[in-house]
């Protein structure tokens, strides 16, 4: 069963080189490598991070996340999802177990929008939230440089829009800087309290403008992640 599930979806992926969502957006597929010893690596991070014991690595998602990628070359960046396992390129992953950083989205400085994987498949993209969370990578940013395109911005609203869309169960909108606000709230999981990042992306400005740019949606952020924190301590 597990076997052609992966097999259904990445066949799904690799089968057309683009489509059309109902509202016009385009978003090219663009599978990364997803192997069986991927999908078994992700559920050995699901147990020793989250202490889930699980069947497969679907996902609800309830959060989504928007990164930059620090490099600014797509080709670059493509190649580092590409790979399954860390083989010692992470440093500051080290001891994390083995399986390697993915991501469900790939946005180029362009503004293309290319689906790297299923998108209710869990990727190893945000500390803490991986298993909620449905994430967005754009193509720049490299030196922690704020140089995040007008196209992205456009891109990642129409992207924001149709996740939401599709995915009523979708409550949350956070940039990866913001990630720690989730620490203490239900849907927190990560059971190593040594294991953080310091992130500075996508940056505050662009943020602002995706966050104006799907405000009508009612997505929370992180004044809403605090006060539900609030509310969780006072029940206790």
């Amino acid at each position: 069963m597990r076997q052609n599930l992966r097999t259904s979806a990445i066949a799904m992926l690799a089968a057309a080189a683009f489509w059309h969502c109902g509202g016009g957006m385009k978003i090219i597929d663009k599978p990364i490598s997803f192997s069986q010893t991927r999908i078994d690596l992700s559920r050995d991070y699901i147990r020793a991070h989250y202490g889930l014991e699980v069947q497969n690595i679907e996902i609800t998602p309830r959060i989504i996340v928007l990164h930059w990628t620090a490099v600014d070359d797509f080709d670059r960046c493509f190649a580092i999802f590409n790979r399954e396992q860390l083989e010692g390129s992470r440093p500051d992953l080290q001891g994390a177990g083995q399986v390697n950083v993915g991501i469900h989205f790939l946005v180029s400085r362009q503004g293309e929008v290319h689906r790297l994987m299923p998108e209710t498949w869990m990727a190893r993209h945000c500390i803490g939230i991986n298993h909620a969370s449905i994430g967005v990578e754009n193509v720049g940013g490299q030196n922690s440089i704020d140089n995040m395109t007008d196209e992205q911005i456009r891109a990642n609203i129409e992207l924001v829009r149709y996740l939401a869309k599709k995915y009523p169960t979708i409550e949350y909108l956070i940039g990866h800087y913001e990630y720690r606000e989730f620490e203490g709230h239900p849907l927190w999981l990560e059971k190593d309290d040594s294991y953080r990042t310091e992130k500075v992306d996508p940056g505050e400005r662009f943020m602002n403008a995706v966050r104006r740019g799907v405000a009508d949606l009612g997505l929370k952020g992180v004044a809403e992640i605090r006060a539900e924190k609030g509310r969780s301590d006072d029940q206790d």
